[in-house]
């Protein structure tokens, strides 16, 4: 069993490297945006439309509508075949752009492969996880997902003599670790999780039964599950991708900031995301009731952007919002997205509905990124601000309202509590067809 466990841990360290490479992406982009921005003598719209299309919006959404489907068709292991070759394609065309033309394919490539990979990943850690240490082993998945940040803004601040050629070379040493993440993820076992459903779905006494998508949305269970990880991950993931891909811009546009100071400012954020995942969710996401643990880090980002918005932005009131929303987010929403998303569906649809919710996620990134440097400009910090004090109430809510309770549980066991017998279900769906 000791064994088992390492191997499990070993795993998902290396499927988790992929989160590393998407956040690292996204937030390279960001640290090198006003390089771009002078280089090409970008307006507000040609930056907006970098943001919608990027990893941060439609172009992971439409990668992980895409990926959700696939990797519950073929397996998890499947998509890392493929994938990290589409994002090296990218970051390549990315760091030797020349033009926007080339720059916004570079984003809209990697985007694609971002999102693609994100269903597989919270899909295999969650079931690869054993049940007593299943928040630690999606807190790695999310550990990973900060420390990309982290490295990348602080490399931003290495390379500032640099200019745009170090944000160049970023991007080259980010095409370097994909392909050594690549070669490393070749090795990893299919999910034994996914691999038993299978063999499950081939018995004779199952052949011909398909699980329609529909019952996403006919079966109760669903439908809660769907109101409570879309509900809490989308709101504040439409202030969550704005600071991913803006925030270094905020700083300086706003704040009157250096690029460095900016990329470091943010660097430092993701400094205590790393920290407070660490110690916070992985060291007590398995042991501390889990809506405490969420309404903590929720109220937490809300003070931080109150601070933000309503504060004259000198250095005192970064560092407090650097420090309570960066605490705040390692046991934030996307933390308790990958490890619900990954508990309250059943195997056959983990992620497919995954992959469905994330892109849901990122189109509305993708809608906001669009107008937040305009909303900014003509309406001013504070407006913009108070929105996404607003979307944070409202993922408060639902988070408070419909948290589960489902530690310690096995996979199986949970399935079995939520969803009763197969039968149950079935009935339920034909009865509600009927309506």
């Amino acid at each position: 069993m000791a064994n088992a466990g390492q191997g499990s841990l070993k795993a998902t360290l290396t499927v988790s490297m992929s989160n590393f490479l998407e956040a690292g992406s996204i937030v390279a982009a960001a640290g090198g945006l006003t390089l771009w921005v002078n280089y090409l003598n970008l307006s507000d719209a040609s930056v907006g439309l970098l943001g919608a299309v990027s990893a941060n919006g439609f172009g992971s959404a439409v990668g992980a509508f895409i990926g959700g489907a696939l990797v519950d068709k073929y397996g998890r292991k499947f998509i890392y075949k493929y994938d990290l070759i589409v994002y090296m394609i990218g970051v390549l065309l990315i760091a030797l752009s020349l033009n926007f033309s080339m720059l916004l394919t570079g984003y809209i490539v990697t985007g694609i492969a971002v999102g693609a990979a994100i269903p597989a990943a919270w899909t295999y850690i969650a079931e690869e996880a054993p049940a007593k240490d299943r928040a630690a082993h999606v807190g790695y998945g999310q550990l990973a997902w900060s420390v990309g940040p982290a490295v990348m803004l602080f490399l931003a601040v290495l390379m500032a003599p640099l200019g745009l050629m170090g944000s160049r070379i970023i991007f080259g040493m980010l095409f370097v670790i994909a392909l050594i993440t690549w070669i490393l993820q070749q090795q990893i076992n299919e999910s034994i999780v996914w691999e038993n459903q299978k063999k499950e779905d081939s018995k004779a006494e199952n052949v011909g039964k398909k699980v329609s998508i529909k019952e996403l949305f006919t079966i109760k269970a669903n439908r809660k599950a769907i109101m409570l990880v879309l509900g809490i991950y989308f709101f504040w993931n439409l202030v969550a991708g704005v600071m991913g891909y803006f925030m270094p811009y905020i700083y300086q546009v706003v704040g009157g900031l250096t690029p460095a100071h900016a990329n470091l400012l943010q660097g430092t954020l993701w400094v205590f995301t790393i920290l407070s995942t660490y110690f916070v969710f992985i060291k007590l996401g398995d042991t501390l009731n889990r809506k405490l643990l969420f309404g903590i880090g929720a109220v937490m980002g809300i003070v931080a952007w109150i601070i933000l918005a309503f504060g004259s932005m000198g250095m005192t009131q970064l560092l407090l919002f650097i420090i309570l929303w960066g605490v705040a987010a390692g046991f934030g929403a996307q933390a308790f997205y990958g490890l619900w998303a990954g508990e309250l569906f059943k195997t056959q649809y983990r992620a497919k509905v995954q992959g469905l919710m994330f892109g849901l996620v990122r189109v509305g990134v993708g809608l906001i990124s669009l107008v937040v440097p305009a909303m900014i400009t003509f309406l001013g910090f504070k407006a913009a601000g108070v929105v996404m004090i607003i979307f944070l109430v409202i993922h408060l809510i639902i988070g408070l309202v419909l948290a589960p309770e489902t530690r310690g549980k096995t996979l199986k066991e949970i399935e079995e509590e939520r969803y009763g017998s197969e039968e149950s279900g079935i009935i339920e769906e034909e009865q509600l067809d009927g309506l």
